[in-house]
C-alpha cells in the first residue's frame, strides 16, 4: 500500500468510522523500561533505538491501530537546549523508520509535532518567521520519512497550531490539530472551547481535538463542546487520570478499565480517533480496543453557529488611586523598604510610620531581591497599609511562582486590599544562591501584566471567569542605565500595551542621563518615577555599579565616590541625589522612587523634604 493509499483510508477512517484506536504515552513508557527522566527522549531515536522500537510494539500488540512517532520535541529550538539542533531531520527520520516498523502494513503512523518552548525569564519568544522555519524543518523531515498523517498535539494556543497546519497543507499530508486544554474548556490564549473550534475549522485541518489535560473525565467534557461547534472529525487523547505524587514520582492512578469506559463515551460524544497522553500504557490501549472494537462514532448534535462571546467588563476602577491621584499637581515620592529576612516587623513598621509622617505616597516592597529569601511582600504590604493608612507596593516577580501560584498570589492580595501592584520579571535564582532553589519563569514582566489586566477584567489569564473584576494599578520597570535607549523603550511600550500604568526607574545618578530618559518616555504620556539611591561610601558605590544587574554609575559619579567612607560618603551621595533633583525641577519630572541603602530611612526622608521644599 502506497502512502497515499493510506491516507486515504486514514481519512475514510476519521469521516466514517469504525473508531481508530491510538496509543499511549510514549516518555511513559521509555521511563519504565529504564530510561532516565531527564533524557531527551527524542535523541533515544538515535542512539537507542531498541528501547523505542519495544515501546511501538508494545502498543502494537495493545490494538493500537495508529503508532505516534518518537518525536514530540525534535525541532530545533527544544534540541538546541541540548546542543542536538544539527540533529533534527536525522531524529525525525529515524522516529518514522521505528514507528513504521512496528506499524506494518496494517497500521497507521502519525507524525507527533508539539509546541515551542515558551521564551524563559526576560527571553523573548521567537517571531513567527523563526517558528514557522522551526515547525518546517521537522515536519518535513517527518512527511519525507513517508507518515500517513501529522499529529500536532498539546498545543497550549491555536496560533501556532494554525501555522503548524499551514505548513502540513504545504507538504499535502493530512493534520490533526489537538489541543491542551485548561480547566473550564479555554486554551492558553484564552478562547472557548467552541471559539477554538470555530478557528480551527476554518484551517481546514483532518480532524481536531483535545490531549492531555485533567484526565479523561474532563476531556470528555471538551469533547463534547466540540462536538456541537464543528462538523469536523473528532479526536481525544486523555491522560490516564489526575496525576498523583508519591515518594517524588509521579504516578496515574486511572485503571484500565475505567479508561476504557470513558472511551467509549468519547465514541459515542462522536470522536473518531481515541488513544491516551500521559500515563497510560499498553494495559489502557488494550481495554480501550476491546471497548471500541468495531464501534462507530456516535452521532452528533448538528453544529452551531457559535456567536461571538460577548465583550468582557471592562476593568474595574480601582477604588483607591492614592498614590497616583495627585499625579500632576504636586512631585510624588514612594519609598522602598527593606522586607525582612526573618519574622520580626517591628522595625519595618516603625520606618514606615516615620515616611507616613512626612507624607510619602507610597511603599515599594521588593519580592526576594537579588534572589534572596525574603518574608512574603504582599502579607507585609498588607500589614504596613493597615498600620500607616499608606499605600504599599509589592513587587510581583515571574521568577518564584507557576501560573497557578501567580494566579492565586495576585487574588489573595487583592483580598488583602492591596491595589497597586509592579510587575517585574526578577532576577534569576543564580544570582542569590539560595540552595535548592530554582527558577520558574512561566511569565516575565509583560506575561504578568497581561495576566492583571485579565484579573482587572473579571477573568483568569485562561478566560475563564472569576465572577468579579479586580481593581488593581499595575506598574512597571524601565532601565535607563543603557547606551541606547531604543531597546528598552520597545520593552517599555510592550509593557503598557500589556497594561502597565505607571513606572519606576531603577537608580540614576547621572543627570544628562536624567535628561535623555525624559525626553525618550515624556511622549508616551504615562506617570514616570525616577529612582534615586543615595550612595554612602566608595565600596558602596563600587559594589552597586559591578555587581547589581541594571545599576550603572557614570566614571563621574565613581569619581566623586572614590576614597569615601562613613559620614563623608553619605554627604558626597546625598549630594549627587540633589543635583539630580535640581535637574528633575528643570525638566518637570513628577515623582521620584527613593531607594535608601542599608535601611537608612533617614536618607529618604532628607529627600523627601528636598522634592516637597
Amino acid at each position: 500500500m502506497t502512502a497515499a493509499d493510506r491516507r486515504r483510508q486514514l481519512l475514510e477512517r476519521l469521516h466514517h468510522g469504525p473508531v481508530i484506536v491510538g496509543d499511549g504515552a510514549m516518555g511513559t513508557q521509555l521511563h519504565q523500561l529504564g530510561a532516565p527522566p531527564d533524557a531527551v527522549f527524542e535523541y533515544l531515536n538515535l542512539i537507542d533505538a531498541p528501547l523505542v522500537g519495544r515501546v511501538h510494539a508494545a502498543y502494537a500488540a495493545a490494538g493500537a491501530e495508529l503508532l505516534e512517532t518518537n518525536t514530540f520535541g525534535a525541532n530545533a529550538l527544544r534540541l538546541g537546549a541540548y546542543g542536538l539542533e544539527a540533529k533534527v531531520a536525522a531524529i525525525n527520520r529515524a522516529g518514522v523508520r521505528l514507528a513504521r516498523e512496528a506499524a506494518g502494513p496494517a497500521r497507521f503512523v502519525a507524525g507527533s509535532v508539539g509546541p515551542l518552548l515558551p521564551a524563559r525569564g526576560g527571553g523573548a519568544d521567537p517571531d513567527i518567521t523563526t517558528r514557522r522555519a522551526v515547525f518546517a524543518e521537522q515536519m518535513t523531515a517527518l512527511a519525507e520519512a513517508g507518515i500517513d498523517c501529522f499529529l500536532l498535539e498539546t498545543f497550549p494556543a491555536v496560533a501556532d497550531l494554525q501555522l503548524a497546519l499551514g505548513i502540513a497543507r504545504e507538504l499535502d499530508v493530512p493534520a490533526i490539530a489537538q489541543l491542551a486544554f485548561t480547566e473550564g474548556g479555554f486554551t492558553g490564549d484564552g478562547l472557548s472551547a467552541e471559539q477554538a473550534a470555530q478557528q480551527l475549522t476554518a484551517a481546514h485541518p483532518a480532524a481536531i481535538g483535545a490531549n492531555c489535560g485533567a484526565g479523561p473525565r474532563e476531556l470528555l467534557l471538551v469533547l463534547r463542546r466540540l462536538a456541537a461547534a464543528t462538523d469536523l472529525p473528532l479526536t481525544a487523547f486523555p491522560n490516564s487520570g489526575f496525576p498523583e505524587r508519591i515518594d517524588g514520582r509521579t504516578f496515574y492512578l486511572a485503571t484500565p478499565g475505567y479508561f476504557a469506559a470513558l472511551g467509549r463515551e468519547m465514541a459515542e460524544a462522536g470522536a473518531a480517533l481515541i488513544g491516551g497522553c500521559c500515563g497510560t500504557g499498553p494495559g489502557h490501549v488494550q481495554a480501550l480496543a476491546e471497548a471500541l472494537r468495531a464501534r462507530r462514532p456516535g452521532s452528533r448534535v448538528r453544529p452551531v453557529a457559535v456567536t461571538a462571546a460577548a465583550p468582557p467588563a471592562g476593568p474595574a476602577t480601582p477604588a483607591e488611586r492614592r498614590f497616583l491621584a495627585p499625579w500632576g499637581s504636586r512631585p510624588l515620592v514612594t519609598v522602598e523598604l527593606d522586607v525582612p529576612k526573618g519574622l520580626d516587623v517591628t522595625t519595618t513598621v516603625a520606618r514606615a510610620r516615620q515616611l507616613a509622617e512626612a507624607g510619602v505616597d507610597a511603599f515599594n516592597l521588593a519580592e526576594n531581591p537579588l534572589a534572596r529569601i525574603r518574608m512574603s511582600n504582599i502579607a507585609l504590604a498588607s500589614r504596613l497599609q493597615n498600620e500607616t493608612g499608606v499605600e504599599a507596593i509589592p513587587h510581583i516577580t515571574g521568577r518564584d511562582r507557576n501560573l497557578l501560584g501567580l494566579h492565586s498570589a495576585l487574588m489573595g492580595a487583592h483580598l488583602l486590599g492591596i491595589r497597586s501592584v509592579l510587575a517585574v520579571t526578577g532576577d534569576p535564582v543564580a544570582i542569590g544562591g539560595e540552595a535548592g532553589a530554582g527558577n520558574v519563569f512561566d511569565l516575565n514582566s509583560v506575561g504578568l501584566l497581561k495576566l492583571i489586566d485579565a484579573l482587572n477584567h473579571g477573568r483568569t489569564l485562561y478566560g475563564a471567569e472569576l465572577g468579579a473584576s479586580a481593581g488593581f494599578v499595575a506598574g512597571c520597570a524601565f532601565n535607563p542605565n543603557v547606551a541606547d535607549l531604543s531597546g528598552q523603550l520597545h520593552k517599555l511600550e510592550k509593557k503598557l500595551a500589556a497594561g502597565a500604568r505607571f513606572v519606576q526607574t531603577q537608580p540614576l545618578f547621572d543627570p544628562q542621563l536624567l535628561e535623555r530618559m525624559m525626553s525618550a518616555v515624556r511622549p508616551l504620556g504615562v506617570p514616570v518615577l525616577v529612582g534615586l539611591m543615595p550612595l554612602v561610601s566608595e565600596r558602596n558605590a563600587e559594589f552597586l555599579h559591578n555587581e547589581v544587574p541594571g545599576i550603572v554609575l557614570p566614571d563621574a559619579v565613581r569619581q566623586r565616590m572614590r576614597g569615601t567612607t562613613g559620614s563623608a560618603g553619605v554627604r558626597e551621595g546625598m549630594a549627587i541625589c540633589r543635583d539630580l533633583l535640581t535637574e528633575g525641577k528643570r525638566l518637570g519630572v513628577g515623582g521620584y522612587y527613593l531607594i535608601p541603602p542599608f535601611g537608612k530611612v533617614e536618607l529618604a526622608l532628607e529627600l523627601i523634604g528636598a522634592i516637597r521644599g
